[in-house]
């Protein structure tokens, strides 16, 4: 099995990658983070899912190709301008909703057991504010994070917030954890 084959990705990702490269965004989700936020995404019919970290609308995309038509996405990012590329190609798409604030202001004022489904792609969310963001699930609900595997450049203290975290998710007794040291890096957690 070749896990890098045969995506079938969304159409409109291909035009978003393009002018992501363009525009020289280097923070998006890859295609293999992007497959399994979608078959997630999927496994929440009528959910209500949230995503900390819009960018250019690469995990956005994936997330709404997983979604079917009754299930919501609110979308985070406080960069209106890296985040009006991911509004330009998916803002007919009703069931998404943006959102041009901080994540940890949006995070703050939701409702406890709001969401079925976070993906937490910016520090707020996944290193500060975890608590609060766990909170935000529902029972059974799901909470995924990417960016976990070391890469060359990274910084040590980066290391440091990796590690604090995982210690942190393996010590809750509310969620039920998986580590996936695939794509790059994936932790995902369902709140019990």
């Amino acid at each position: 099995m070749l896990d890098n084959t045969h995506f079938n990705s969304p159409a409109v990702l291909k035009d978003i990658e393009a002018e992501t490269q363009a525009i020289g965004f280097t923070l998006s989700s890859d295609q293999l983070t992007g497959t399994l936020l979608r078959t997630l995404a999927a496994s929440k019919p009528g959910g209500k899912l949230l995503e900390l970290g819009t960018g250019t609308g690469m995990g956005t995309t994936w997330i709404l190709d997983g979604m079917n038509a009754t299930a919501t996405l609110s979308t985070v990012d406080r960069d209106a301008d890296v985040a009006a590329l991911a509004r330009k190609h998916l803002r007919n798409d009703t069931r998404v909703t943006f959102h041009n604030t901080d994540a940890r202001l949006f995070i703050a004022a939701q409702q406890e057991g709001s969401f079925d489904f976070v993906f937490a792609d910016t520090p707020y969310g996944k290193f500060h504010m975890l608590d609060e963001t766990l909170k935000l699930l529902k029972s059974g609900g799901l909470y995924i994070v990417d960016d976990m595997l070391p890469l060359p450049d990274t910084e040590p203290s980066h290391f440091d917030r990796i590690n604090r975290l995982v210690e942190t998710l393996e010590q809750r007794t509310d969620l039920r954890i998986t580590k996936l040291n695939w794509s790059t890096g994936i932790i995902l957690a369902a709140k019990i």
